[in-house]
């Protein structure tokens, strides 16, 4: 027996890749039907725009200046390393889970903004701001960064930490924190809810397509994490 035969077939089509192209042929629809609009809102994100910007109280726009501003800046390359870290059990694993994992997230930033220069949707007038915005509009780069993140945290933990309650817990803090993000683009008026969908299109059809390449051994994995009964191991 050939070693080509002794090698185990690496599946043409996974779930993660059947995924990435379902995210990417609604984020393709999504596009069109804006495009044929002209780029301007649809009737529902009007509607959404405007029940925003007119019921902005105080508190609630000062809660969410400060979740938006964890969408952005240094934070989530941060938590892309910490997560690196935590995928890894030793130096060398962690160094290279860190640097899989920022990879996924510098590379899918660098498709968000070519995409947004491409199609340079204008956002919401500026007068309905309530917080600071630059560059274009579609998709959000801020619903795109916190999903692309909180995927990367859900790995790194469905990856290393063996108890399931704890592997619910942050992955479902992880998901309310990038849907809170994304909501906050609306809430303060700088993004249409169509921006907001986009981005979390892009950043689930990204993380699918990186866990396929792990999958398939294209990407390097972490090792498995330790079963709950295994010796030593407390559930």
């Amino acid at each position: 027996m050939t070693p080509s035969e002794t090698r185990p077939r690496r599946p043409r089509f996974s779930g993660p890749l059947l995924l990435a192209a379902l995210c990417v042929l609604l984020l393709a629809a999504t596009a069109a039907l804006l495009a044929a609009h002209g780029w301007v809102p649809l009737g529902p994100e009007q509607t959404a725009h405007t029940w925003a910007v007119d019921h902005r109280p105080g508190a609630a726009g000062a809660a969410a200046l400060v979740v938006t501003a964890t969408g952005t800046g240094p934070a989530p390359y941060a938590l892309a390393l910490l997560a690196g870290a935590l995928a890894g059990r030793d130096a060398r694993e962690r160094l290279r889970a860190a640097a899989v994992a920022l990879g996924v997230l510098l590379l899918g930033q660098a498709v968000r903004y070519g995409l947004m220069e491409l199609i340079a949707r204008p956002r919401p007038s500026a007068a309905d701001w309530a917080g600071r915005a630059t560059g274009h509009s579609f998709p959000s780069g801020h619903s795109t960064t916190s999903l692309l993140v909180a995927g990367i945290l859900a790995w790194a933990v469905l990856t290393r930490v063996p108890r399931r309650p704890a592997r619910y817990l942050v992955c479902g803090l992880a998901g309310v924190w990038a849907a809170s993000v994304g909501l906050t683009r609306i809430h303060l008026g700088v993004h249409w809810p169509g921006d907001v969908l986009a981005g979390w299109l892009l950043a689930a059809a990204w993380l699918s397509l990186a866990l396929h390449h792990v999958r398939t051994g294209r990407l390097p994995a972490p090792p498995a994490p330790a079963s709950p009964h295994d010796p030593g191991v407390t559930t």
